[in-house]
């Protein structure tokens, strides 16, 4: 069986945190997880569900510069089909279209461990999780996109605004007294 990611590169077996017997490239440091053998694993483990994203999370991940570079699985050259995780930086874990088995880069089995995800990798690949990955990438360009047009210094008051007005019992008072000055 060959690295997805680097195609010379034989996988070896191996026993990730936590008990998952995968296959893993010597080479990139990245592990193949069948699909059958994550399904065993996870019927051991007790049943959690993923938790939001940390608003900002930053887990000290660096993605492994194969993150990027699309890839056939190992077992029936599927399409690995690309699943968004929106930490700071993101990254992408990816699935085969055909049989299922899961495509780890370098660390990102920790960090799913780390966020309680590595029971629920399927999740990651359903309609609701894509889009809330896409309403949380808009959401950041459009904060950049700010800053960008304001300054750092005002947007940040705007941010700081937003928030409390969102959270003020009358804030929707506030946002339409703003929306009226712009509009006269």
């Amino acid at each position: 069986m060959r690295c997805p990611k680097d195609k010379e590169e034989s996988l070896v077996d191996v026993v990730l945190s936590g008990g998952l017997t995968a296959h893993h490239c010597p080479a990139c440091d990245g592990n193949w997880v069948e699909s059958d053998i994550y399904a065993a694993w996870r019927s051991q483990q007790e049943e959690r569900l993923p938790v939001p994203l940390p608003e900002d999370a930053d887990m000290g991940y660096t993605p492994a510069p194969q993150d990027a570079r699309a890839g056939l699985c190992p077992n029936c050259k599927g399409f690995l089909a690309r699943s968004r995780i929106g930490l700071n930086p993101a990254f992408y874990v990816e699935r085969c279209s055909r049989c299922g088995g899961v495509w780890l880069d370098q660390g990102e089995w920790e960090v799913l461990q780390q966020l309680g995800w590595d029971g629920a990798i399927d999740h990651l690949f359903t309609e609701d999780w894509q889009s809330e990955m896409r309403e949380q990438e808009y959401a950041e360009r459009e904060r950049r996109a700010t800053i960008e047009k304001l300054g750092e210094d005002l947007a940040q008051q705007i941010f700081d605004l937003t928030e409390k007005l969102a959270h003020h019992p009358n804030g929707d008072f506030g946002v339409a007294y703003l929306m009226r000055r712009f509009m006269e």
